[in-house]
Formats: C-alpha cells, structure tokens, sequence
C-alpha cells in the first residue's frame, strides 16, 4: 500500500528503518526528494503515478534467503535504488506489462556470485557508512529522468522492433549521472503477475500435427532470423533474462564464436551457465548463442509458473516414469558423494507432467530429471545435465532433435564403452565445399580430421568427428559428434563442433597439464564436464582411443549410409521423420517422452522448447564416479542387437575409461 504521494504506508518497514542501513537512509532520502519534486510540479504530473522508492541490493528478492522486508509494495515500485544506479521503471510497453517485482528479480540475478550468495543464503547486510551518497543533483537527475520516461518526452533507444515493444527500465548512474535505457522482459515466476496453477495431465498431452518443410532435405521450419528476438532484453547490464552482455573471440581462427554467461541456482548451488554460438560469422554466432541460451533458461528451471506434483514413486507408478528405467550411480557413489543419496520410491519427490508419443498419454517424470538445475534435498538421487534438450520452431521440430541429440549421445557411449570397431567415412566423398574448407583451417592448426560411422541399433546416422594433432604434442585429441537425418549434413555439423575446440585445446591442456595428469593416473579426479575432454589432450591417453585410430575400413558417404537412404522420410512433412524416430525407438523397446519447457518469453518469439527422455538409452553423465552408462543393460546388449558382435559385451571387455564427450 502506499499513500497518494507514494511514500510506504503500513506493510512495510516504518519510517524508523531509515535510520539502519545506508541503503535505507539513501532510499528515504531519494523518496523524500522525489516525492517534494513530484507534488511541486502542480499540473504538470496530474496524470503521472507518485514515485514510490524501493532499495534494491539489501535483500534477497527470489525467495531464497531472508524474506524482502518490501515484498507487498515491490510490484508497485517504480524506481528502485541499488548501491550505485536508481533504476526508473518499468515503463512503456505496447504489448506486455512488467512490474517492479519483475525488475527486481531479473536485476538480483545478474549479480555476481558473491553478491548472489550473499542475498541468498541469508546473510546480513553491511555497508560503508552514508552510501549511496544521494546529491541534490543526483535527486534531480533522477527526477528528470523519471519526468521524461512518463510524460512521453522519452522513447527507447532504436534497438528491434522486439525490444521496443517491451516495458523498459532507465538506469541513472549515481557516480556520472550517465543514463541508459534497456528493455525488460516480464519475469514468467513473479508471484505478483503469474499466480501459480498446478501441472495437471491434460496441459501436458501434446497433440502433435504435420508440419510442411519448406524444403524436403531440411529439417528446421524457419531461418534463424525468422524469429523475433528481443536481443536487447536478452543481454544487458541491468535487467537482461539471459546475461549482462555477449562476447566474441577473435583469437578463434576455425569459427566466429560468440558467447554469453549468467548463474543459476541449482540444487548444487550457483552454476555458472555459458550458451554459445560458432558460425562462420559473428552475427549467425550471436543468434544461436541467444537460442541455446533461451533453451537453457528453459531447461534448467520450469519457468511456466506450474506447481509440481509432489508424492511417492509407489503412489504415482500407474501414471510414472521409472527412475531406475534411466539409471542409477553405482552403491559406491552413494555411499561417498554427499550431493547424491539413492533414489526411494517411498519417498515423496516433485514431479513434472510430459507426455509419451509410444503411448500417446501423459506420464509424470521426475523434475530432476526434466530441469536439470532443478530438485530438492528429497529427489537428488542423479545429476542430470541438458541431454535431450533442444528448441525449434514447433513443438515436433523441439521433439525431433531433442530425440537425435539423445541417439547421438547414446551411440557414442556404446562406441567407447563398448570398444566399438567403427567405419572411417572418406571426407573426400563429400560434395559440399564447406567439410572441405574446415578440413583446411584443421590442417592449418596441425589437426587431421577423421569422422566415423558410430550408429548402433538405430537407423538414423550419427558421426563421431576426432581432430588428432599430427605431431602429437598437448592437445592431441578432440571428439565431437552429431546425429541427423542428411548423412552430409550430420558430418558437417560433427566437424564444426570439433573445429570450435581446436584451437583452443592445447592451451587448456598446458595450464592444466599437472592436474590432468593426476586425472589420467586416479579417474576419480574426473570431476566435471572439461576434465573429459581435456583428458584426452594428453598424449598418453591416445591409447585409449585406438578403435578410432585403427577403423576396420574407410568407405565414401554414400556408401557408408546406402542402407539409410531408402528409409529416410522423403515426405516433405516434419512429423514424419519425428514419427520414424518415435517407432524406431519403440521397436527397440524404449518409451519416447516429451516434456514442454516452453517459457513464455520464448513462446512470445514462435519458439518452442523440449526435454526429450528415452528411458534405457545410455545418459551422459561427467564425473567418472557418476556414470550411469556403465551399469544399465543397453549397454551390455545394443552392440549384439546393432550386429557388431555375436554375444553380449562382458563385463571384462568394458573400456573402463572416462569417455572423450566435450
């Protein structure tokens, strides 16, 4: 509540409170002022709402440390004032609306970790004494900014037509009274503007329909610049839903890689999030880098302001998803890893709805295991990562290559795991100029590029790329791998993603050669996601990968997938190849779940966001004690069922070596 000249009534703290904090003193003061300004102003401000000054900084306004002493009038705020800048907004907008909650709580997670943990966890605030120092010039600044937004005399800045149509924040600096205007996307988890529903079965049945590719032999609905992208709002230093900014790296000579950062609370803590792009210009980098940025917002919390289920294992089996169907850590990891326990089926757990395309019916699966930074204390039985994940254009499109990226990981562990005996694909047999021309900038870095056949029991084509550095110093190898339904198409995209690692990987390896070492000597020092690929920098570990080194044969593209193009879909329709995934899958004896991410700042941009699972394909995990692969059957059978060996894969014929997956 607040009182007609926006001054805090009853529901927040009382006046008394000016007197702690420096930050409560500076909101006061500025309120004080503003509000002297405001009625001063006589006929000029009639029809403009009263300034109502919040502080911002001092507590923590996602809900995870002590509760916002201004909870009840954070919607409400229109200028809200942080150690060193007064956020004035939100304001405008044409077709969307964002309050000071939302403001708030995009602003708090762009902090820095330190900052972040101490907001979150609870700890007391401390400041210099009488900072922010509020001037009469800086109240001024801030109210003629504050004038100008509301009365019109302002437009945002010439951004995309995306951006302007957004509500927008205005940032005064208080040291140099510099200002700066950025877009605001509406937070989808505000508890002012989205009240919470609970996730029910029938929001989650997916009635999926045809979908006419604009051309036959691809597999995306749209051209990446087909989508409105509100660019400005994505990154930016104040309020951005993804990052504070983007980079390059010009020092990249094999791509034009862009890249962008932010952290995100997870059930581990705060994880530092990076979504790139690597194209053969910045521009097509920077728009990818946005995509994979949004579906990772999507995909590690559900941000559809959706409640969980939240029950037993044993209540929910006729409508569940077996977790043990997707793999559990050895005993051994559950013993000794405090951030995981075994999974109870008795006891309660929070569960997302998704829907089976083998069954066409709901089916509830664990939130851990859809939202990767999601979880509680109850359900951390596995860590999960972004596997089966992906975006598009509809929701098919999001299915399809969410299942390929799930076939493509899987085949690779049953590659390595398995010692594999793989097909060379001579790259010479390829048409397109552009395989030729990454084969160049490899060579120029010292690498040859090989690519493999590693498909298994499925029909679809995967390739494993590996760059080996001719002389055999740091670096020495580098995996990637893809899976599609054009065989060109699949390789290109295997080497590309090679070709990003490159001409970074012997630096890497060289600053962390005495780590790596103790790494190659005790697996169990393989913690996390780079120490696999950087493993195999080493030129001691070329041993392990002998099975690619020394292929069984090398044969041209099209003779490596003659058998592929006669089941290929030549329909021209999307759901058909997503159809053919689904009954492939099935024939195998794995269900096919989707489940619907879709935030709504994505569905807003015609984009669309899935977590595919494929219960019993092997998972990629990192971390050498937290491989489930190694103890799921599929890996033991899907080499005799692909026609690679004759009997099941014993135990003593397992390559017990930390897999290469960047």
């Amino acid at each position: 509540m607040t009182t007609a000249t926006g001054t805090p009534t009853t529901g927040t703290p009382t006046a008394a409170a000016a007197d702690g904090t420096p930050l409560e003193r500076a909101r006061a003061r500025l309120q004080q002022g503003l509000t002297a300004r405001y009625e001063a102003s006589g006929p000029r401000t009639a029809e403009l709402p009263a300034p109502l000054v919040l502080p911002l900084g001092g507590a923590d306004v996602l809900g995870f440390g002590h509760r916002d002493p201004y909870a009840v009038p954070r919607p409400s705020a229109n200028v809200q004032l942080t150690s060193r800048a007064a956020l004035v907004g939100p304001w405008g907008g044409d077709t969307e609306a964002a309050c000071g909650q939302c403001l708030a709580m995009r602003w708090q997670r762009l902090r820095s970790r330190s900052e972040r943990e101490a907001l979150e966890l609870g700890h007391e605030p401390h400041g210099a004494a009488d900072w922010p120092l509020l001037t009469d010039y800086a109240v001024d600044a801030v109210w003629a900014a504050y004038l100008a937004v509301h009365t019109g005399e302002f437009t945002p800045p010439a951004t995309t037509g995306a951006d302007r149509e957004l509500p927008q924040v205005t940032r005064v600096d208080l040291g140099t009274l510099a200002t700066a205007t950025f877009p605001l996307l509406p937070e989808p988890l505000c508890p002012s503007c989205v009240p919470g529903r609970p996730d029910t079965a029938d929001a989650a049945r997916m009635r999926l329909t045809a979908r006419p590719k604009p051309d036959p032999d691809g597999y995306r609905l749209r051209p990446l610049g087909a989508y409105p992208l509100p660019t400005a709002a994505l990154a930016n230093p104040v309020c951005g839903a993804l990052g504070s900014d983007t980079w390059i790296n010009p020092a990249s000579t094999t791509t034009a890689p862009v890249a962008g950062t932010h952290f995100v609370r997870g059930y581990a803590g705060l994880n530092d999030v990076t979504w790139s792009g690597q194209a053969n210009s910045y521009s097509t980098s920077r728009t990818l880098a946005y995509l994979e940025g949004l579906e990772r917002y999507a995909g590690t919390h559900r941000r559809r302001g959706t409640t969980p289920v939240v029950d037993s294992y044993n209540n929910l089996a006729a409508d569940a998803l077996n977790p043990a169907d997707c793999g559990f850590y050895s005993d051994a990891t559950y013993e000794k890893d405090h951030l995981v326990s075994p999974f109870d089926p008795d006891r309660p757990i929070p569960w997302v709805w998704g829907h089976s395309l083998r069954d066409e019916r709901p089916i509830l699966v664990p939130a851990r295991l859809a939202h990767y930074s999601a979880g509680v204390d109850a359900d951390n039985f596995v860590f999960e990562c972004s596997n089966g994940c992906a975006t598009g254009g509809s929701l098919e499109e999001a299915i399809l290559f969410g299942l390929l990226e799930l076939i493509e990981r899987d085949a690779f562990l049953l590659a390595w795991y398995g010692r594999a005996r793989l097909t060379e694909i001579d790259l010479g047999s390829c048409r397109g100029g552009a395989i030729r021309t990454m084969l160049d900038r490899a060579s120029l870095h010292g690498y040859d590029v090989h690519a493999f056949d590693t498909r298994m029991d499925l029909a679809v084509p995967v390739v494993t790329a590996l760059a080996v550095r001719r002389d055999g110093g740091l670096g020495t190898l580098s995996f990637s791998a893809a899976a599609g339904f054009d065989p060109e198409g699949t390789v290109d995209a295997a080497l590309s993603e090679v070709l990003t690692y490159i001409p970074h990987l012997p630096y890497q390896v060289a600053e962390r050669e005495g780590e790596l070492r103790e790494m190659a000597g005790d697996y169990r020092k393989v913690l996390h996601l780079k120490d696999h690929a950087q493993l195999y920098g080493l030129p001691e570990m070329t041993h392990h990968a002998r099975e690619y080194l020394e292929p069984t044969a090398v044969r041209t593209l099209e003779e490596t997938y003659a058998d592929w193009a006669p089941v290929r879909p030549r329909t021209g329709d999307l759901l058909d190849d997503l159809r053919l995934l689904r009954d492939e899958l099935a024939s195998a004896g794995h269900d096919v779940i989707a489940v619907d991410q879709t935030t709504p700042e994505q569905r807003r941009m015609g984009l669309h966001t899935v977590s595919t699972t494929v219960p019993g394909l092997l998972p990629l995990d990192f971390g050498w004690t937290r491989q489930r692969a190694l103890l799921m059957p599929r890996l033991r059978t899907a080499l005799r069922a692909a026609g690679r060996r004759p009997d099941d894969l014993p135990e003593r014929e397992i390559k017990a070596v930390p897999h290469p997956f960047p």
